[in-house]
């Protein structure tokens, strides 16, 4: 089955198993010890977002599983184009107190004129928060630029707040059809059930991210998106963004001994991706830890002149 869905994990757990990996970074790198203390801040701010989102009523969506279906066999992600709407009043007092975070944590007055152009109306939380969640770089980019804003930490902080919505969201849509064989679903569920076996893109069925790296779990490479922290298996081991499986595809461990620690770079598109062993696949929020943890396979890569492409557009129109 192509999507994957990771078992719900409690706080305590979360908490716990954070605590173990930042400690493991801090022991290994100790230079990246003021990244981890933000990224604790963050973290425990996502996952209390998460639990009041939760706690409230979701948006009742009128997306129907054939409807879902038809898009994912077009190679539309299920989440893409659709007029969600968002619980805007609590995701911008979230948004603008992880901007505080960002700013006492190290981006400093870049991360407070974010605040500031929030706070102010000058940059407006409804509009940004939507364009994350439709995965609009193009739109958030150039609203940022126009404003002097730093882009790139405008799209990160929106990213933060919408995250755990984006995550309940694929859940909520795809669990259900994933966990269920087509053969015991009504019609409709069947169908969606069917188009989720058979996604064979290097992007997220749910959102249309990239994945933000591999994890390998019993020999299985399962895709894990770096928005809503999906998890999907392709059909055959090549490049996520182009399909090569030939000689400009290869896998190599920059530390030989740490084979469990891979990068794949593909000399045909020029993209990279990580890939690491595990027992577990990471919970949500835990990706970003991971992502953490393999810095150092980041830097091989764009090195060598590597890097992550720019997200899709979808056409929704059929």
């Amino acid at each position: 089955m192509s999507y994957i869905v990771t078992s719900p994990v409690s706080r305590a757990e979360l908490e716990a198993s954070a605590n173990a990996r930042w400690n493991g970074v801090i022991e290994v790198r100790p230079q990246l010890s003021s990244a981890v203390e933000l990224q604790r801040r963050l973290l425990a701010r996502v996952i209390t977002l998460k639990e009041r989102i939760e706690a409230g009523r979701l948006p009742r969506l009128s997306l129907p599983a054939k409807y879902l279906a038809a898009k994912l066999n077009r190679g539309v992600p299920v989440l893409a184009g659709e007029p969600i709407p968002l619980p805007i009043t609590l995701l911008a007092a979230a948004l603008v107190d992880l901007c505080g975070d960002l700013a006492e944590g190290g981006a400093g007055e870049t991360a407070e004129h974010i605040r500031q152009a929030i706070e102010a109306g000058n940059l407006d939380a409804g509009s940004l928060l939507t364009a994350s969640l439709s995965r609009d770089q193009n739109a958030i980019r150039t609203g940022a630029t126009h404003r002097g804003l730093a882009a790139d930490l405008v799209w990160l902080v929106a990213e933060l707040t919408v995250g755990p919505f984006a995550f309940i969201l694929q859940r909520t849509l795809l669990s259900d059809a994933a966990e269920r064989p087509a053969r015991a679903a009504p019609d409709g569920q069947a169908a969606l059930t069917a188009a989720l076996a058979a996604w064979d893109r290097g992007y997220c069925p749910a959102c249309g991210s990239w994945p933000a790296m591999a994890e390998a779990v019993a020999g299985h490479r399962v895709l894990r998106c770096s928005f809503c922290s999906a998890g999907w298996e392709l059909p055959r081991y090549a490049c996520i963004y182009c399909g090569e499986d030939g000689d400009p595809f290869v896998t190599a461990a920059p530390d030989e001994e740490r084979k469990d620690r891979r990068v794949e770079v593909c000399s045909g598109c020029g993209g990279y991706l990580k890939t690491v062993d595990t027992f577990v696949l990471s919970p949500f929020p835990l990706l970003s830890i991971a992502d953490l943890e393999t810095m150092d396979l980041d830097m091989a890569a764009m090195e060598h002149g590597y890097q992550r492409p720019v997200l899709k557009e979808f056409s929704t129109k059929r």
